[in-house]
């Protein structure tokens, strides 16, 4: 049933709101299980009591081996995707069936392995409270990953700073009210990445300080490689900042570049230049600062024509990629 364009009613108290909660989940059975307990012992029981669970298979190589334990909130949904895509696009398929299937007044979102902890569900809420027309993130005060792990995601951290112009230092754990969903399911870029998402489409968002717990079962999925491709995914949903920003970066190097030339000149002209040297370095100079130049202004012109193209929208497109949804009490 879709969610009539004047949403919910407003609510004063998270006792009477009903919350989703979507997570999705590849190949992590016994970590979801474990993680459905925590939700049963941890979450505010006035909270557990109106929550739904969504849990977005996205479409595991592995059956599930035991059923899902004794849910204490309304109901379990395990939605099936035809495919696998990805954490990203999982969010954005769950976050559509729940604007176009699920009335509610609170969706949030967290990962499957425990990392995200149950708990930290009813600071969201009270957050919310205070802010009902925002979005909140759980952001992370103390990481348990290695250290090449944390090195790498400061890394990270300062370049998406760096060719953004904006900070981020939250993942997907989220609550996101109703008024506010049927919004970001028609951002396109939360289909690469939901929290970049979030910050390129300017709903309003704030966040609470959580530690991030222990994975429950299992080993991270999360290797070096997907760490530099979830960076990239995050930078990409604001591809025409960056490309704005690295030109300006280029104009200003080949402001350098021609200081340096100058220099350059000065020197041949006073004698202190060795023969050849001067031209060579002078040459090197020009040509770098040209290609620069050019290679930025074409990317800054490809940004410009991608954003006149029909871009893939999640509230609209999401069906295409459900197999099935089974509800499970």
């Amino acid at each position: 049933m879709a969610i009539p364009l004047g949403g919910m009613a407003s609510f004063t108290s998270p006792m009477s709101e009903n919350f989703v909660i979507v997570i999705p989940q590849f190949n992590d059975w016994e970590a979801l299980n474990l993680l459905i307990q925590k939700i049963n012992q941890d979450l505010a029981p006035p909270i557990l009591s109106n929550t739904t669970l969504l849990i977005v298979d996205d479409c595991s190589s592995k059956d599930q081996q035991s059923p899902f334990p004794k849910f204490q909130g309304k109901e379990i949904k395990l939605l099936r995707l035809f495919r696998n895509l990805g954490h990203q696009k999982s969010i954005a398929i769950g976050l559509s069936y729940v604007a176009e299937n699920i009335p509610c007044d609170k969706v949030v979102v967290m990962d499957a392995d425990g990392e995200d902890n149950p708990a930290d569900i009813n600071l969201l809420a009270a957050k919310s409270m205070e802010e009902p027309g925002k979005i909140i993130f759980a952001e992370r005060k103390k990481r348990n990953e290695n250290f090449v792990f944390r090195f790498f995601y400061i890394i990270y951290k300062y370049a998406f700073k760096l060719l953004t112009g904006k900070a981020i230092t939250f993942g997907n754990f989220s609550l996101v009210p109703q008024r506010r969903l049927k919004n970001l399911v028609r951002v396109s870029e939360i289909w690469n990445n939901y929290p970049g998402g979030i910050i390129r489409s300017r709903i309003p968002y704030d966040s609470v300080p959580t530690d991030r717990a222990k994975r429950l079962a299992g080993n991270s999925q999360m290797n070096f490689v997907s760490l530099i491709l979830h960076g990239l995914s995050a930078i990409s949903v604001m591809v025409d900042t960056t490309a704005v920003r690295i030109l300006i970066f280029s104009i200003m190097m080949s402001g350098l570049a021609v200081a340096f030339i100058f220099i350059i000149l000065f020197l041949k002209v006073i004698g202190n230049a060795t023969p050849g040297w001067a031209s060579t370095l002078g040459s090197t100079l020009v040509i770098l600062m040209l290609q620069s130049f050019m290679i930025s202004l074409f990317l800054v012109f490809m940004v410009l024509q991608y954003r006149s193209q029909q871009h893939f929208i999640p509230a609209i497109h999401y069906r295409d990629f459900v197999d099935t949804v089974d509800t499970i009490h």
